[in-house]
């Protein structure tokens, strides 16, 4: 069974960290300084897991007045392709409609973007870089 989760516990935050590590730090290179930052406290969590093995993770965060700034979002390679993305980003967007946010925003990577149109989200920015990588913002109203 695959599910996404809100973290609720300190070995699902433990889980977290190890996907984002695995796959931003050592896929795609992004320093570890700039992959762990000041906002992790404040941040609510989440991990997708296949039985009991983590496979993906993300957060989000409060940005303004009912927005919401969704950031971090990986799934392991091996997994890609099984709509685990979609499952991951369903489980955030509920959680922070929940929490009465009206709208969210993220920093897409710029390969990403065309996952993140077919959600409902529009880029609000022109490309800029961020640790190395190509990015656009883009927001979605809840």
């Amino acid at each position: 069974m695959i599910q996404a989760k809100q973290v609720s516990t300190e070995q699902e935050y433990q889980d977290a960290l190890a996907i984002r590590r695995r796959v931003f730090t050592f896929e795609q290179g992004v320093p570890p300084h700039l992959e762990l930052d000041e906002f992790e406290e404040d941040a609510v969590h989440f991990v997708v897991y296949e039985e009991d093995h983590p496979i993906g993770a993300g957060r989000f965060r409060k940005y303004a007045d009912h927005v919401a700034k969704v950031e971090r979002i990986c799934i392991l390679p091996d997994f890609r392709g099984r709509h685990l993305g979609n499952l991951l980003m369903n489980e955030i967007e509920r959680i922070a409609k929940q929490q009465d946010y009206a709208s969210v925003r993220l920093n897409s990577q710029s390969n990403a973007i065309p996952f993140y149109e077919k959600r409902g989200y529009t880029i609000t920015s022109p490309e800029f870089m961020d640790a190395g990588i190509p990015h656009r913002v883009m927001n979605k109203e809840l």
